[in-house]
């Protein structure tokens, strides 16, 4: 007879951990991003800090959301 090994997959809430660490690294590269170009390649109208962090909030949310989906449709 084969024994099936047994195949421990973490907690759901395990992989959740890493989801707000995601959101902050991502929308502080995108601010550090916005900060060096206004730095850099000032423009008076267009302020890129503020751009660059609604762009990045839209892209941390978008991968939050696709992640909980993916953990949501995994078979268990």
């Amino acid at each position: 007879m084969e024994e099936k090994p047994n195949k421990k997959r973490p907690s759901k809430w395990l992989a959740l951990i890493n989801i707000p660490i995601q959101m902050g690294l991502i929308i502080f590269l995108f601010s550090y991003f916005g900060d060096w170009l206004d730095e850099n390649h000032p423009h008076p109208k267009i302020y890129y800090n503020k751009i660059l962090v609604m762009l990045g909030v839209g892209v941390a949310l978008y991968n939050v959301i696709r992640q909980v989906n993916e953990i949501n449709n995994e078979k268990d």
